[in-house]
């Protein structure tokens, strides 16, 4: 519920003095700051509190002084762990509060429990500690949390980066949290599942103490003077501030800065006890990270905000989204941060008109709250405990991929969170009366010159949201626009020819991580695509953004090309919607620059890493086609496939842009040419280890057909026709794909260190080296067949060994495992150029030799079986290899909770009575792609009952874990077979607006 209040003058006392322990997060000073305004309302209206922190006393004192208040320096958990400035450590995170948190938590509750009886406690308040409410209820008292986000929403996404085995960390935040009696809720939330109710309350910001002018006046700065507060909590390692930085006439006051730093002249040093709400308050913009403080006080005091991206930290998009809505924030680019290009976003800033006027008491009305709770009020409701939700957080984490149409895969409480933000999308299907509307629609403003959009409705509702950025010209009567669909009205030159490509993603059928062993693989393009808009322009006729054309000037250069990428689909995700660079920099000495310079570029900045997946494109054409780009490019990306499914999202985006860039510049690439270098991109740019069938599936799939192709390295053997009677699903289990991932990449590396062993036997054996202790002699290698023994000793794929054979004379010799630094020492390298042995882990070897070897197998039964008869016979035995190929992933380690109940559910849907006595039947399912996640491929009888079946199953799988899958239904056709689209904007849409 939420709470109306007025603007009071202070919190009524009670008849008796009560007594509040407050424990404070680890993490940075936001949350201190915004825990005094709590604690000033307390001690005003007569009652103690007691503090627990591992903040500075000074946070607490320079705003309270008072014999109520008590300070106890303890560190109860550690926020999130930060490499710098701008990055958080997941991993280190993760570990950190284990130690912190977890081994000793049995000391941590008794102690806690101890402390909180000696000192009377009548409310436990918590922002946001997990174990305070744990010991609160081990005590016997009441506990409220009062956070705008929490921590077991946090580290979901960073358990699905580190891995599983951190995930009970989470379980028992959510836990500790269930014990809560409420949540006292403030703006820019995060979804908080944990928690049983909520009252949600206004801005909790810290109080003025001076006027604008009483603050410039000792500061001696004028009121010409623009003022500018650098606050981000300590700055980026390695950073120096240079005077240039500033546009003439401004002056900087930096937070944090070291004693031992000296600062230009128009910078200047603000003491570490600086009492930076008065600051803000009378600066004309602030520069820095968002956090809560930051951003409520930037919106109470209508201070335009200049922030820059804080990679993965997650509470982040929340806060971002509600900066905007206000007209309050403007996103710098890091490397314009740190290289010092800061005038075009100052000036922006200046522009804005911020714009909140809501309530800025929330410190005083929460104190309200808790002191009637204290008292004995019940502000709780009797709903179940939220704790029957909490898989929500741990099965969807926070990477939430979000497009348009797509909303029945968003779990309610998150939907909830995004419509009180204003940030619902479409409805998730479009009907047949739309999308015949939406032809007409976009037909009105673009000729076709090349090309056909096939029928294709996402491609029709794609040129239709063309049209409407025409129409729209970037302007929009609400209050709050997508920046990536300003910056799309921006792009192009409606007036010139526009490309348009399409690639779809991929559903793994057969083959899956075989495949860079060189095995047969089958693969269905999915109905889900990825679309890119691209035209080229002379420099001297590109518009370019405000801060790319202000980065050419300070070159004092004339028009050089440059780069720029529009991103849909990246409101909700923690990265920039834009990307821009001058193409020259992709140049050093007359040469394109080195893969490896270019994964360094990239990785710069986490938040526009995904820039790597489409301007990588252009440097593999560069380097491996000799391709020079004169002009500049403009791009914009639409993907539909979502990302983290294991439904190949990456190669859809590469083999949609190089295709696009491709036809732009007339080059004529084969479909199979064009995927290798896609997975160039992939493997040397993105730096992840991916074998070819998502970006081949991509570029050579038809629809309705499994591609089938012998991975060594790429040769497309057919398109397998899938029988009418047979259908595939795809069933999104929530949990985040990542073929980066290091489950992916350790199962690669043991499968590489496998066939080097065998290699290695072989030519032992070859040579008569071999004792007959291991029960080999040379009468046996001759019965065996020296050929054989000489193809095995130079084995290229490990798929090119017969199961038999693999059995026979290895599978002895491979040991289950083995550490990096004793597989080196004996082996020197696994000969994979794509991945590194870590020395000090440990690898799995036999299990992740064994599959690609088997599932070689398993994928030419299953594509002779697609071709035989029809019969009940024939399905069963395509799920058993199914299953198999399945079963073999989890030996090798690979898996989630999430895909191994779906195979569980689709198992009791076939194997049930009723299912068998009627028209339909699913037969088999496994885990897709690179294992780690992701979704599942079912095979079943193609009829309505089937169908009916799938949403029965994921109906159930909702019931278990919160989490509504998303359903793959239905292929369509590669980036080869749709081609590319030549459109250009009609004059008579030209005529209309000119009128």
């Amino acid at each position: 519920m939420r709470l109306e209040t007025q603007e009071t003058s202070g919190v009524s006392s009670p008849r008796n003095r009560l007594v509040f322990a407050y424990y404070v997060t680890g993490h940075g000073f936001g949350h201190a700051t915004r825990v005094v305004e709590v604690v000033r309302h307390l001690i005003l209206a007569g009652h103690c509190v007691h503090v627990v922190t591992g903040a500075p006393d000074f946070v607490f004192t320079s705003e309270v002084q008072s014999p109520r208040l008590f300070i106890r320096k303890v560190l109860l958990d550690c926020g999130a762990v930060q490499a710098d400035a701008l990055t958080v450590d997941r991993l280190a995170s993760l570990e950190k509060y284990s130690v912190t948190a977890v081994v000793p938590r049995a000391s941590i509750l008794e102690t806690e429990v101890e402390w909180l009886n000696s000192i009377k406690a009548d409310l436990v308040i918590s922002d946001v500690v997990p174990v305070a409410c744990r010991a609160a209820a081990d005590a016997g008292i009441r506990s409220v949390c009062v956070t705008n986000f929490s921590w077991d929403f946090i580290y979901a996404e960073y358990v699905m980066a580190a891995g599983n085995h951190h995930r009970k960390i989470v379980w028992q935040i959510a836990e500790d949290y269930s014990h809560c009696e409420f949540l006292i809720r403030l703006p820019g939330y995060c979804p908080m599942p944990a928690f049983r109710d909520v009252i949600d309350v206004p801005l909790v910001v810290r109080r003025l103490h001076k006027s604008r002018k009483e603050v410039r006046k000792e500061l001696g700065i004028g009121d010409d003077v623009k003022l500018v507060i650098l606050n981000f909590g300590g700055q980026p390692s390695g950073w120096k501030l240079e005077e240039k930085y500033l546009p003439p006439g401004w002056l900087c006051l930096v937070c944090g800065a070291s004693e031992r730093e000296n600062l230009p002249p128009n910078f200047v040093k603000l003491a570490k006890d600086a009492y930076t709400p008065d600051l803000i308050a009378a600066s004309d913009c602030m520069l820095g990270k968002i956090g809560y403080g930051t951003v409520s006080e930037s919106l109470a005091y209508k201070c335009p905000f200049v922030f820059v991206r804080r990679d993965y930290f997650n509470e982040e998009p929340f806060l971002r989204n509600m900066l905007e809505y206000y007209q309050s924030g403007v996103e710098m680019i890091r490397r314009d941060l740190l290289t010092g290009h800061w005038k075009p976003y100052l000036e922006h800033a200046l522009s804005l008109k911020p714009c909140y006027e809501g309530g800025i008491n929330g410190g005083e009305v929460a104190a309200y709250i808790l002191q009637e709770t204290a008292a004995g009020r019940n502000y709780a409701s009797d709903k179940f405990s939220g704790a029957s939700r909490l898989r929500d957080a741990i099965v969807l984490g926070y990477q939430l991929q979000r497009m348009p149409g797509r909303d029945l895969c968003i779990p309610d409480w998150y939907a909830n969170a995004e419509n009180e933000l204003g940030l619902g999308a479409g409805s998730p299907e479009v009907g047949m009366n739309e999308k015949i509307s939406q032809m007409n629609l976009w037909s009105d403003d673009f000729d076709i010159l090349h090309g056909d959009h096939h029928g294709l409705p996402d491609t029709v509702s794609f040129l239709k949201s063309l049209s409407e950025i025409v129409s729209e010209g970037g302007k929009s009567p609400e209050k709050r626009q997508m920046r990536e669909r300003k910056a799309a009205a921006a792009l192009f030159n409606w007036e010139e020819e526009i490309f348009v490509t399409r690639a779809p993603g991929r559903l793994d059928v057969m083959g899956g991580i075989a495949d860079y062993s060189g095995s047969l693989v089958l693969q269905m393009p999915i109905r889900e695509a990825c679309h890119v808009a691209v035209q080229r322009n002379h420099p001297s006729r590109h518009r370019l953004w405000k801060h790319a054309l202000a980065r050419q000037q300070a070159r004092g250069q004339g028009p050089t090309p440059v780069l720029e990428i529009v991103s849909y689909g990246s409101e909700l995700s923690n990265r920039g919607p834009t990307f821009d660079m001058d193409l020259s920099d992709f140049m050093d000495g007359g040469k394109p620059i080195s893969y490896q310079k270019a994964k360094e570029f990239f990785a710069c900045d986490p938040s526009q890493k995904w820039a790597a997946y489409v301007a990588g494109t252009i440097l593999v054409l560069m380097t491996e086609l000799g391709v020079r780009f004169e002009d500049s490019i403009s791009l914009l990306v639409s993907s539909a496939v979502p990302e983290g499914k294991g439904v190949s999202s990456s190669a859809a985006v590469e083999v949609a842009s190089m295709s696009a860039i491709a036809a732009a510049h007339g080059l004529n690439i084969s479909s199979r040419d064009l995927a290798l270098l896609c997975q160039k991109v992939e493997n040397h740019i993105v730096g992840a280890p991916c074998g070819v069938m998502d970006q081949m599936t991509s570029a050579c799939g038809e629809a309705n057909k499994l591609l089938a192709m012998v991975c060594q390295p790429a040769e497309v053997i057919g398109l397998v026709e899938i029988p009418s009677h047979v259908r595939f699903w795809g069933i999104d289990s929530g949990i985040r794909h990542s073929v980066g991932g290091a489950d992916y990449g350790s199962v690669r590396i043991g499968a590489f260190m496998g066939r080097r062993m065998i290699k290695s036997t072989a030519s032992t054996m070859l040579s008569g080296t071999l004792s007959n202790g291991n029960g080999t002699n040379q009468d046996e290698l001759e019965e065996d067949g020296l050929e054989l023994l000489e193809s095995e000793a130079s084995l290229d794929y490990l798929c090119n060994l017969s199961p038999h054979r693999y059995e026979a004379l290895y599978v002895s010799m491979l040991p289950e495992s083995i550490l990096g630094e004793t597989f080196v020492e004996k082996y020197a390298d696994h000969n994979d150029a794509v991945t590194i042995i870590d020395n000090k882990r440990t690898y799995g070897v036999r299990a992740s030799t064994r599959h690609p070897i088997y599932e070689n197998f398993r994928v030419k039964a299953f594509k002779a079986l697609l071709t035989s008869a029809s019969s009940d016979e024939q399905l069963t035995a395509l799920g058993e290899l199914l299953y198999q190929c399945h079963y073999s992933y989890s030996a090798c380690g690979l898996g989630s909770d999430g895909t191994e109940r779906l195979v569980r559910l689709v198992q009791e849907m076939q194997h049930n009575r009723l299912a068998k006595h009627d028209d339909g039947s699913l037969y088999g399912a496994k885990i897709t792609g690179g294992g780690s996640g992701g979704a599942v491929c079912v095979v079943g009888r193609n009829c309505l009952r089937s169908s009916q079946q799938i949403l029965e199953i994921q109906q159930k799988y909702k019931k278990a874990t919160g989490y509504l899958p998303f359903l793959f239904e239905g292929s369509s056709p590669g980036a080869g077979t749709f081609g590319y689209l030549k459109i250009r904007r009609r004059s008579s849409a030209k005529s209309v607006d000119s009128c």
